[in-house]
């Protein structure tokens, strides 16, 4: 028997792969997406990070900064301040 939490993952999980098809949201070389082409990471990209780290905010917040240092070389006439709240600042902040 899985609990609520776990059912609630699987269900997010397929709604994402219906709704877009794994690795399609993924950054262009500007960092927006290359399907809507709103800045990445874009709604849908936003939720498989979620479902795909579950919960692992570490791992996230990781992998968001290797693609924070991937943009700042990409992008170098934005401001960096900019950038990183492009990327790093929809991230939940932990519960305490």
């Amino acid at each position: 028997m899985i609990g609520p939490q776990e059912r609630w993952y699987r269900h997010m999980r397929r709604l994402a792969q219906r709704r877009y098809p794994p690795g399609s949201h993924t950054p262009a070389r500007s960092y927006s997406c290359e399907i809507c082409r709103d800045p990445w990471p874009c709604a849908p990209a936003r939720l498989a990070l979620l479902i795909g780290f579950k919960g692992n905010r570490v791992g996230l917040m990781m992998y968001l900064g290797v693609h924070l240092t991937r943009a700042l070389q990409a992008m170098p006439d934005t401001h960096p301040a900019l950038i990183a709240g492009q990327i790093l600042y929809w991230v939940p902040r932990r519960r305490q």
